[in-house]
């Protein structure tokens, strides 16, 4: 139903997300009077509006119109004009003047403020720099409505209106009538087949260049969310063909132009030709330059037999004081940390990785070395310095990531960069294998030739979320010094869990008796069987048997959909875990059910969030911005009244997340096993009986079974867990890092 109304007041407003609640004074329902509740961007007190939605009978606060779109209107009569002037919606005009005014021009008022707003000096109490004053406000606001209004009109929403808007301004306009396809470039939200659907209700037509062009685009784009940072260019074509319903000998020429434009960068074309769209070309080649000038800097340091000599002693030194002892190789990971600008230190789980490390700091920090750890995530960062006893930092805190955005892409704006650099001697990154190439590029931005970087990682782990595959391409390229630790120690030999993961790496099959204290597998041909078994062994078995909370045990799958994908899961294990009950309250966004007390996952960076650590009496003791992908807590609170829940992650922050902005959470009972890296928790149940070829290799049980600290337990086909470990082939990610690197060692 529609409705219209002035607005008499707001009863709540967000200036972050423009949610609004506020009282409607409108002739088309019985009261006279109705509280509405929705996005408000560009409305204000007085405002006449027309609003699309519902009656809802809202638990906490009764009747409400809920509405899902809206428009804002000029005042119908002069008493309107006149109660809009006085709402205080123009700055500078009050109740009096409003009168004065409406008395002086009549049903010709909104015209002359806008149209000839110079004449508002001709009202006593009105200067002529007061009347410049309310034309530029009034200006504003015309803007903004008419922006909504024109935007309407080729189908897009009230949300989406406000981030174009925001954007790009009054120069919205000349940029959708030249090129409605720079949105899928340009807005976050918008992709390409929105900006297709009002590039042809603009009367765009199919076969323009435009449109080719913004297709062409879009596929190197959309190739990035599957890790690639580029694409062959045969391949590039027919994609685009097939999102265009065009021939891929159309997209020739469109493509051509994209490259004279320089939007799109070809790489080698006597191999057919690779496409880059820029910003991924220049990554990856500012990175190898990077790497390149880190690594010359340590070019003439070589260790004389006495300087070895004493760093080995000094090395023994540090095993006595750790009670550890390190075998030759580790000695020679430290000693090549001290001569070289770049090293990379690799190896599975239970080679002595992190006693290495640890050995690597204290070296440098009894030399009065400045030292920095880092890791891609909080799990990750916190299990570090755990480890090490040293602090560590997400590489996004260490860079001191701002909020703002920056560039094409949105990605990050960090205080730390060229200009502003990290100061330290030593810079330690752990987890490497989940860094992509922008993550990389900003870290290798703020590190000044001279200091060391030390990387570590297991390159058998599944590829970072994030475009590229940097871990595996320094190895690949054998440019810089590499340690690869393959002795297990004896401590871990007991444990099943390394023992079968160092076997999955190599291809060899896994006992299946049960026999092991902390590797166990349960032989479940049925679904509903799988999912009884999955709810006790998170809920009441593995948390007795290892002495841990059920919110602990961490149900991993390789999929999203299906029987046995994140989503049922997570549908079964909330029901199971944190039932409905009058004392949790909830909230429904889309099929999704939000509950007091659920385990949630932030599944997207936003480096804009505001968040907060808590300390005696409540207080705010530490406040900051930035919430990652992968970042896991309980939701502790939620507020109906502000539309808001809040997140408090597993390192005390808190978060509060407006119901318009839900999106960015989801349940994480179940996670797939790819958004699991870099983390650790003390046990892994793992469904795995049926599901796409393409996820069911060996790459991603290994990567599975080794976020267990303390116990795994498969449920499923033994036959599929065989397949699995058999099966080498990985989605392979065309990425350019490593001929970059190729490249500017041959120069």
């Amino acid at each position: 139903m529609n409705i219209k109304g002035y607005i008499d007041n707001f009863k709540f407003r967000s200036p972050e997300n423009h949610y609004g609640v506020f009282w409607l004074v409108t002739e088309d329902m019985e009261e006279g009077e109705v509280i509405c509740a929705g996005l408000s961007k560009g409305m204000e007190k007085g405002d006449y509006v027309e609003l699309e939605g519902r009656m809802v009978d809202h638990p906490s606060y009764g009747p409400q119109f809920k509405y899902s779109s809206y428009k804002i209107l000029p005042p119908a009569d002069n008493i309107s004009v006149e109660r809009y002037l006085a709402s205080g919606a123009i700055k500078g005009i009050g109740p009096a003047l409003a009168v004065r005014i409406v008395k002086k021009f009549g049903d010709e008022t909104f015209r002359i403020m806008e149209e000839q707003p110079e004449r508002l000096a001709e009202i006593k109490g009105i200067s002529e720099r007061m009347a410049r004053e309310i034309a530029v406000h009034m200006a504003e606001k015309k803007d903004v409505r008419d922006a909504m209004l024109f935007l309407q009109e080729y189908g897009v929403g009230n949300a989406m209106a406000v981030r174009i808007y925001e954007k790009y301004g009054i120069a919205m306009y000349s940029i959708l009538k030249e090129n409605p396809y720079r949105l899928a470039e340009d807005v976050r939200g918008v992709g390409f087949k929105t900006a297709d659907d009002i590039a042809i209700k603009m009367g765009m037509a199919g076969n323009s260049p435009e449109r080719m062009e913004g297709g062409l685009v879009y596929s190197l784009q959309a190739a990035s969310g599957e890790g690639h940072t580029y694409l062959p260019k045969a391949e590039l074509l027919y994609r685009s063909a097939e999102l265009l319903g065009v021939e891929s000998e159309d997209l020739e020429t469109p493509l051509s132009n994209l490259v004279l434009e320089a939007k799109i960068i070809i790489k080698r074309e006597e191999d057919g030709g690779k496409a880059f769209l820029r910003h991924f070309y220049y990554a990856e080649l500012n990175c190898a330059n990077k790497l390149q000038e880190l690594s010359e800097a340590y070019d003439k340091v070589t260790l004389n037999e006495e300087e070895e000599e004493a760093c080995l002693y000094a090395i023994r030194m540090i095993e006595r004081e750790q009670d550890s002892e390190l075998d030759e190789l580790q000695r020679q990971a430290v000693l090549s940390c001290i001569t070289n600008g770049v090293f990379i230190l690799t190896g599975g789980p239970g080679t002595g990785k992190t006693t290495t490390i640890r050995t690597i700091i204290d070296f440098f920090v009894k030399r009065n070395c400045d030292v920095l750890l880092a890791a891609p995530t909080g799990r990750a960062a916190k299990r570090m310095e755990e480890a090490t006893g040293y602090e560590a930092k997400t590489i996004h805190r260490l860079l001191e990531v701002n909020g703002a955005m920056d560039g094409e892409e949105e990605r990050p704006r960090f205080n730390r960069n060229s200009y502003n650099p990290l100061e330290a001697d030593v810079i330690i990154v752990d987890e490497m294998s989940m860094v992509d190439i922008f993550l990389f590029h900003a870290l290798l931005s703020a590190i000044t030739p001279g200091t060391r970087l030390i990387m570590a990682g297991d390159a058998n782990q599944l590829p970072s979320v994030g475009p590229g595959n940097v871990l595996k391409d320094l190895l690949r390229s054998k440019a810089f010094e590499v340690v690869e630790l393959e002795r297990i120690y004896r401590q871990n030999v007991e444990s099943d869990i390394i023992i079968n993961a160092h076997k999955i790496n190599r291809g060899e099959e896994i006992s299946f008796d049960n026999k092991s204290k902390d590797f166990f597998f349960l032989e479940r041909k049925d679904i509903p069987l799988i999912y009884r078994d999955t709810v006790l062994l998170v809920r009441d078995k593995t948390p007795k048997y290892i002495n841990v909370k059920p919110f602990d045990v961490q149900v991993l799958t390789p999929m999203r959909k299906g029987n046995l994908g994140v989503e049922q899961l997570n549908h079964i294990l909330q029901e199971q875990l944190n039932p409905p009950s009058p004392e949790k309250k909830e909230v429904k966004r889309g099929e999704q059910v939000f509950r007091q007390g659920d385990k949630v996952m932030q599944i997207k960076n936003n480096y804009e969030t505001k968040w907060s650590i808590r300390g005696k009496n409540d207080i705010k003791a530490v406040e900051g911005e930035g919430v990652f992908n992968g970042d896991v807590g309980i939701i502790t609170a939620m507020d109906d009244y502000g539309k808001n829940l809040t997140v408090t992650f597993e390192d005390g922050r808190q978060v509060e997340y407006p119901y318009s902005q839900l999106e960015e959470l989801e349940l994480s009972y179940a996670i797939t096993i790819h958004k699991s890296q870099g983390s650790e928790y003390p046990a892994v149940i793992m469904p795995l009986l049926e599901g796409p070829r393409m996820l069911f290799n060996r790459n991603l049980l290994y990567t599975a079974v080794t976020r267990a600290t303390g116990c795994v337990v498969i449920l499923g086909s033994k036959e599929t867990v065989k397949q699995m470990i058999l099966r080498e082939d990985e989605q392979k990610r065309f990425t350019g890092l490593l001929n970059r690197i190729k490249e500017v060692k041959e120069d």
